[in-house]
């Protein structure tokens, strides 16, 4: 009776792991058709600015879509590196600890990369 109850316990935690990653993926597809469309946006933007706008106000709004790109990316990061940390913390995870060290490394990396 143990290796039946050990069976279903698997194959609930295969389940729910299965149900989060298909959530995952739904999550991943979203990002990428915002991604997309954040890319066209910026391309209509940018066409109108340089048809429209002076060499100033084109610097300026260069200056700010660049900012605001990259305080979006490393609260992403960030985020993410806390939530996979939360993660790694439980019991008997070890190899995804390092894992997840690796992708905090990472983040910082990338962090510093942008603020020069």
């Amino acid at each position: 009776m143990s290796k039946d109850i050990k069976a279903k316990n698997w194959d609930n935690m295969w389940d729910e792991y299965m149900e989060l990653l298909r959530k995952w993926t739904q999550g991943f597809q979203a990002l990428q058709k915002v991604s997309a469309e954040v890319q066209a946006k910026y391309n209509e933007v940018a066409t109108k600015a340089m048809n429209e706008s002076s060499e100033k106000t084109l610097k300026e709004f260069y200056e700010n879509w660049q900012k605001t790109m990259n305080e979006a990316g490393l609260n992403a990061f960030k985020e993410f590196g806390q939530n996979w940390q939360k993660i790694t913390n439980q019991p008997g995870i070890d190899q995804m600890k390092t894992y997840g060290e690796l992708m905090n490394a990472f983040a910082e990396t990338w962090q510093k990369m942008w603020k020069k």
